[in-house]
């Protein structure tokens, strides 16, 4: 999971995971997708904002499975987890590239764009 997600979102963008983000991951609710050979077509995290919301985070698809419903599905499934643990709203710092593929799943954008890992990014949210 740390290896697509770093090829996908951070060795593009010229960097690399630090040990100590991915330690704070520990907490953190973990998905993947996999195909029936245990490849892993997708992933994502979870983290908790507060007792009522939870953010979804490190979103990765592989290029060649992009538009095949991997991430349409790994969304539906996160949404779904979150609403288990009792979460009301879940949010993410989207891509400024990823909006309209979150817009489309009925995520709304929340404020002005802002850089993080030198691209630009929104707040998108959801009520659950």
């Amino acid at each position: 999971m740390v290896n697509l997600r770093n090829e996908i979102l951070r060795k593009p963008l010229g960097l690399a995971f630090l040990a100590e983000e991915l330690e704070k991951e520990k907490e953190d609710v973990l998905m993947g997708a996999f195909e029936d050979d245990d490849r892993l077509l997708g992933c994502c995290l979870l983290t908790r904002m507060d007792p009522s919301t939870i953010r979804l985070r490190q979103m990765a698809v592989p290029n060649n499975m992009q538009g095949k419903g991997v991430g349409r599905a790994l969304m539906i499934f996160a949404e779904n987890i979150a609403r288990d643990l009792g979460y009301r709203k879940l949010c993410m710092h989207a891509r400024q590239t990823a909006v309209g593929f979150y817009q489309k799943l009925g995520y709304s954008i929340s404020g002005e764009p802002f850089e993080e890992v030198t691209i630009p990014h929104y707040i998108m949210e959801k009520a659950l």
